[in-house]
């Protein structure tokens, strides 16, 4: 049988804990937040995304029972509930950057700019969802596998990742960077596809498999390119200055002209690294250097070992089937 706790014992290891997190506040003043009025959202942020969602694939996601005779009151009510919430949220994010480079924004000074970014961003949703049309079938035509359209919107994370990525690169282009990184880092969290919004990235653009990819920052991708799994736009350094801080707002990552094909885990790195128009980039490929259009990158293919399993014969082959 378990000793009993002495209260008074527990009493003391609570306050000294309480103690101790106290001075570590005092102490570092990072990864605290104290005496500050705004802050975004996330959950507030993900209901938004989820909301312009259901805009986008009307059906899908929000109510099933959409014919011809209720959508039109269906999107008007959507709206009318979804443009206060993405004002107060706009609203707050820019009263926040007024917060940390300022000091203290006035009550209700951010609003107005809130209500005019929210207009834009609302007028844009048409043609982010034209633009979602031709990624949902650029996803179809680019794989086999695909069924029909409703299974590509339903169940392709990289379809998903895209979705939220051009929904979130509209309000980065606006000037509201923290909600839209939120709603990105949502979709990396559900598919394990990690696309910076302000990235660049034409139309009909598919992602299969997505699981691992990375699109940074600056990086620029043209209309109808086809990534696969592990794929990594990346940069291939950071540039400091003389007190060794990261020089920010450069050009950091690639740019991938139309209807370049990159397969599995390949890795392109570097803002002056161009890939030229309907090139492919071969599987597992470490790329630092232009290369102009229409070129194929591969690597050099290895030997393969063939042996019995009791090890009495061996072969080289460059291939063998199972």
């Amino acid at each position: 049988m378990m000793a009993a706790v002495d209260p008074r014992s527990r009493t003391t290891v609570l306050e000294q804990l309480t103690q101790e997190l106290l001075g570590s506040y005092t102490r570092d003043s990072r990864a605290r937040r104290l005496s500050h009025r705004y802050l975004p959202s996330r959950e507030a942020i993900v209901e938004i995304l989820e909301s312009v969602l259901d805009l986008m694939y009307p059906g899908y996601f929000g109510r099933r029972d959409l014919n011809n005779e209720n959508l039109g009151a269906h999107v008007a009510q959507q709206v009318e509930v979804l443009a206060p919430k993405i004002e107060r949220e706009i609203e707050h994010c820019l009263c926040y950057g007024r917060e940390r480079q300022d000091g203290k924004p006035e009550f209700g000074e951010c609003a107005p700019r809130a209500q005019e970014v929210t207009a834009i961003f609302l007028r844009r949703l048409p043609g982010i969802r034209a633009l979602l049309v031709r990624d949902v079938q650029a996803a179809f035509d680019g794989d086999p596998a695909a069924t029909n359209l409703d299974e590509v919107i339903l169940a392709y994370p990289g379809v998903l990742a895209v979705s939220v990525y051009r929904i979130a690169h509209a309000l980065y282009d606006l000037g509201v960077p923290m909600m839209a990184r939120i709603m990105t880092e949502w979709a990396h969290s559900k598919t394990g596809c990690d696309i910076h919004p302000g990235a660049n990235i034409g139309p009909a653009f598919f992602i299969d498999h997505a699981t691992g990819v990375v699109i940074g920052e600056t990086t620029e991708i043209g209309e109808g390119v086809k990534l696969y799994q592990g794929v990594t736009l990346g940069a291939l350094s950071l540039p400091r200055d003389a007190s060794g801080q990261i020089i920010r707002g450069r050009k950091r990552h690639p740019t991938v002209e139309t209807g370049s094909t990159l397969y599995a885990n390949a890795t392109v790195l570097g803002g002056h690294t161009i890939v030229g128009a309907d090139s492919v980039i071969g599987g597992s490929v470490f790329l630092t250097r232009s290369v102009p259009p229409r070129s194929r990158v591969s690597l050099k293919e290895p030997e393969l070992r063939v042996a019995t399993r009791d090890g009495t014969a061996e072969s080289d082959a460059t291939y063998f089937d199972i």
